[in-house]
């Protein structure tokens, strides 16, 4: 998860020298993560397929095979389209290998669902943190070219090698929370789908994601509109332009988020902590569009979106399989990740409304208020849907035990 980070987390530091050295529309440019995320998330329920039929290890190393080409494709690429062909490489490669550790995650550990898919999501999270700054000196330096193929190649090796050592749990290695409704059911995709509480969560789910994918490939932009971009944040003991800085923050952050949320969650539960995060991040959003324009204040706060935003995938992939069982998560949570492939369509909408806007403002403003209905959602609707969920379940269960005898 750590190696596979890069493709989605460093691609805001490309977009401008790729802008700078062909000269195309940046929201063209942007297609490219758009193409990049629709592909890693839509394709997942077909990933969930082959994840069941082959196991964890086959499906990752295929992804690490692909996430190292989608790079060095890029690394070669001279027209858009080379840059589109390289996000769809990635969007398998990628696809496979968080679709399979997430399953993985759920499936052995569902006594600590949240705090185990955070810890899982979270080398997704900050797996850039250690990469950024040599990506950005490399790029700096004058080779973007450069730092895509030699980041592919290193990515890719170091997935296809951890891949050989991941399995699935068996069942006797394995036991419930005590603490956390989940259901002992376990609901077959159609069955998921023929279920309102499913809906509400990819609504949620879709809402939230949107402004954090928005933050994550926008932000460079972002920071070089509101003119922080080459601001020396001075710590003392070192100095470093805002925007690396914030980027490097953010994965450490977005990290911390996933663990974090997810053990909070396995105490007072999902719904809550959905409330508490949600909110937290609409709110840093809309601070951040007031305050942006301050290095400091653009610093901290894109932090501060990046540690609510982060658990996203931790919570809702934890809920998921508290509600319709981990045989077949693979397949469900892949159609609620979904949400993330709707999500990212508003990325270049981004840019087109900034244009027309002329400020970004507008933007996060929007984001912010979706955040801020997430929130509202998870305590208003989705809490009693579930308490209703879990039982209808637990009223099934003696009747057809009743119905067996």
């Amino acid at each position: 998860m750590v190696a596979a980070a890069n493709i989605q987390y460093a691609w805001t530091l490309f977009v401008p020298e790729i802008q700078k050295t062909f000269g195309w529309d940046r929201a063209a440019i942007q297609v490219a993560f758009t193409i990049f995320v629709v592909v890693q998330t839509w394709l997942t329920p077909i990933e969930g397929y082959f994840i069941d039929k082959y196991g964890p290890s086959r499906v990752v190393m295929f992804g690490g095979l692909m996430t190292g080409a989608a790079w060095v494709t890029n690394s070669y690429a001279t027209s858009i389209w080379g840059f589109y062909l390289g996000s769809v490489l990635g969007g398998i490669g990628v696809g496979c290998v968080y679709a399979t550790c997430i399953n993985n995650a759920l499936k052995w550990f569902p006594d600590k669902r949240g705090l185990a898919v955070g810890l899982t999501a979270g080398g997704y999270g900050a797996g850039s943190a250690l990469t950024i700054i040599p990506i950005a000196k490399m790029i700096d330096a004058g080779s973007y070219a450069q730092a895509f193929f030699t980041f592919g190649l290193i990515q890719g090796s170091v997935i296809i090698l951890a891949a050989l050592f991941m399995r699935a749990p068996a069942k006797d290695e394995v036991k419930y929370s005590t603490k956390v409704l989940q259901t002992r059911r376990d609901y077959t995709l159609g069955e998921a789908l023929r279920t309102p509480v499913f809906y509400v969560m990819l609504l949620m789910f879709t809402c939230t994601v949107t402004g954090g994918l928005m933050a994550v490939a926008q932000l460079g932009v972002i920071a070089t509109d509101l003119g922080v971009k080459h601001f020396q944040v001075n710590l003392y003991f070192f100095t470093m332009a805002a925007l690396p800085f914030a980027l490097m923050l953010d994965r450490v952050m977005n990290g911390i988020s996933r663990p974090l949320f997810g053990w909070i969650s396995d105490r007072i539960g999902r719904e809550k902590t959905m409330f508490i995060a949600f909110a937290m991040e609409g709110i840093g959003i809309v601070a951040l569009g007031y305050f942006g324009s301050n290095p400091w204040a653009f610093v901290i706060l894109s932090g501060i979106v990046f540690l609510a935003w982060g658990e996203v995938y931790s919570l809702f992939s934890a809920t998921a399989a508290d509600t319709f069982g981990s045989k077949h998560i693979g397949k469900i949570y892949g159609v609620l990740y979904c949400a993330k492939g709707f999500a990212a369509l508003f990325v270049p909408v981004g840019n087109l409304i900034m244009q027309a806007t002329g400020t970004w403002s507008t933007v996060l403003y929007t984001v912010a208020t979706m955040d801020l209905i997430a929130a509202a959602l998870a305590v208003a609707v989705l809490r009693p849907m579930l308490k209703q969920h879990h039982a209808n379940n637990n009223a099934a269960v003696p009747n057809a035990a009743l119905a067996h005898a």
